[in-house]
């Protein structure tokens, strides 16, 4: 049974951790774009998508691809992990919604950044905005997003049951369900205690990650 839950575990962080990396690839420069272009129609298009991407619950995301990629257009495989291509669509319905908050978070915190006087000073000797965003707003506007980061990791690398089982994903998710109808308590309890202590850490991380990005913060 340990080397069962051990292998679901390893898909369902496999999978999640692709999806990670996807919203933060994504979800950041988003951000910093539409900070940047406040008030265009850049600004407006991917805030109306993040809005969209945060609205729409998971499993209309996930038949929504299945339909689309899958079944009309039959690019894509609906089943199972055999390939790279099967990790697309559920990769892609498990970042919609961190790339959208991590987007909005990254947005607020840029445009909070970009009000504050010394960046009203650094425009007026001349700094570029490259410079201006990416060497002094983006460092003091990322804590937000950091923060968010631990529990974002924690709820995706453990898998997503409503991911999992549309697209018929062997992971970590689908088992935690199946012991709950199955009144599986030592699994439920086995399980509830993972999340709780991987939680636990991921929020250790962010601490420590604060005073990387951010010497003014002291761990004590």
């Amino acid at each position: 049974r340990d080397d069962i839950i051990k292998a679901k575990f390893q898909v369902s962080a496999k999978v999640g951790g692709i999806a990670v990396i996807v919203s933060l690839l994504l979800g950041v420069p988003l951000g910093v774009l539409t900070a940047y272009k406040r008030g265009t129609a850049i600004d407006s298009f991917f805030s109306v998508i993040a809005t969209m991407g945060i609205a729409v619950p998971s499993f209309v995301i996930c038949t929504m691809l299945m339909y689309t990629f899958g079944v009309k257009l039959g690019l894509l495989p609906t089943l199972g992990l055999n390939s790279w291509k099967h990790y697309i669509m559920p990769v892609a319905a498990l970042s919609a919604y961190p790339t959208s908050y991590i987007m909005r978070l990254m947005r607020s915190g840029m445009l909070d950044v970009l009000g504050q006087d010394y960046m009203r000073t650094a425009r007026a000797k001349g700094l570029s905005s490259h410079a201006m965003l990416f060497k002094h707003a983006l460092r003091n506007a990322n804590l937000t997003v950091i923060t968010y980061i631990g529990p974002m990791v924690t709820y995706t690398l453990t898998g997503s049951f409503i991911v999992e089982k549309i697209f018929t994903i062997p992971g970590l998710g689908g088992e935690f369900i199946k012991a709950i109808n199955g009144r599986d308590y030592t699994m439920i309890m086995g399980t509830t205690i993972f999340l709780a202590t991987f939680m636990v850490v991921m929020l250790l991380v962010v601490d420590i990650v604060y005073t990387i990005v951010d010497p003014r913060i002291k761990l004590k």
